[in-house]
């Protein structure tokens, strides 16, 4: 297992299955975990999961959530560039 970080820029507001409130567009640090696929005769992975981080809020003592991404929502926010 690995994770990858990075950062998408979503152009317009979203949600997500574990968001409750419409999130507005702008950049955004997701961690894509992938596992090792075996039985190939070179290395390969496939994303399995990630995690979405929230910016915290303009509030004093808000503070950064992580929103668990499925495979679905995933490869929807972050394109396969194969």
């Amino acid at each position: 297992m690995r994770t990858k970080q990075t950062i998408i820029e979503f152009k317009h507001g979203f949600v997500l299955s574990g968001l409750d409130a419409l999130q507005p567009a702008g950049s955004y640090r997701v961690d894509v975990d992938e596992e090792e696929i075996e039985g190939l005769s070179f290395l390969a992975y496939r994303r399995t999961g990630g995690i979405l981080y929230l910016p915290a809020g303009s509030h004093a003592g808000d503070c950064r959530s992580a929103v668990p991404l499925t495979l679905a929502e995933l490869e929807a926010a972050v394109p396969s560039k194969a």
